[in-house]
């Protein structure tokens, strides 16, 4: 049975991850980590677990074969750096990793003989609209993309939508949407720019976490839509992810490295 640590434990996706391994018959909870931690413990299948409020003294009484990390964006790479140093596996679902970020990962993880699942999503049907998106774009050449979160949510935009800007990339050229002389008279209006695709990001209360990849041609449009109604949907690929990463090296990222 692999041994299970959840980092940002009390929080809304790692209060769902504690109850998620503990229904899991493969997986143990040793305990959680959260900065507001102190005194207070976690459900486990035979009692209560502590909850450190410090990773490296958790990592060393838990020893655990996987840590669970939905933190902050300006916490995570500090959490990676303790846990893949000390060779456990990490399956990661904190946003905010920029290409220089993943380039630290992939060295701290092949350098220290583990690996690290970072996923922007680990909704299933969230994969499905990435690959779907992926292969709309070799016939519809202009796409923007829509995603909605939270009102807490600290980052813009989201990591889902930049890997589906990421992936259609890779099946299209990279060409200016719109009118060839369009101006914004209002600041940002047209949203952020990946290689000519738009990326709009709404942050209102109400939301999960929904996306919209919009696609558009002569006398048609076509939506490909991922809408979750609760942070349960995401628990199969967190669980997938804690099994599938023991048997990896070096970085992982996305969910859909993990599928096949």
């Amino acid at each position: 049975m692999s041994k299970v640590l959840v980092n940002g434990a009390l929080g809304r996706m790692g209060s769902e991850v504690v109850r998620a391994v503990n229904n899991a018959a493969d997986l143990e909870l040793v305990g959680g980590v959260d900065v507001h931690g102190a005194g207070k413990t976690v459900p486990g299948k035979q009692g209560a677990l502590p909850v450190y409020t410090d990773l490296a003294e958790a990592l060393a009484a838990t020893k655990p074969d996987v840590v669970v990390d939905f933190t902050r964006p300006d916490a995570v790479m500090g959490g990676l750096r303790l846990i893949l140093q000390a060779g456990i596996h990490a399956v990661v679902g904190t946003t905010g990793f920029t290409p220089e970020r993943l380039a630290e990962v992939k060295q701290l993880a092949e350098a220290h003989h583990t690996a690290a699942l970072i996923a922007p999503n680990f909704a299933l049907g969230a994969v499905v609209m990435m690959k779907l998106a992926a292969e709309a774009a070799k016939y519809f050449s202009d796409v923007e993309i829509i995603e909605k979160h939270h009102d807490q949510k600290l980052d813009a935009p989201s990591g889902t939508a930049l890997l589906t800007a990421q992936m259609i990339t890779k099946v299209r050229t990279a060409h200016k949407q719109g009118h060839p002389d369009e101006k914004e008279t209002l600041a940002a209006v047209r949203g952020g720019d990946v290689e000519g695709i738009r990326i709009h990001s709404l942050r209102l209360p109400g939301y999960v976490a929904s996306q919209e990849v919009i696609f558009g041609s002569q006398g048609e449009t076509l939506k490909i839509i991922n809408d979750p109604v609760n942070r349960e949907c995401y628990m199969p690929g967190v669980l997938l992810g804690c099994r599938k990463i023991l048997t990896r090296q070096g970085l992982v990222y996305g969910l859909d490295q993990i599928l096949d």
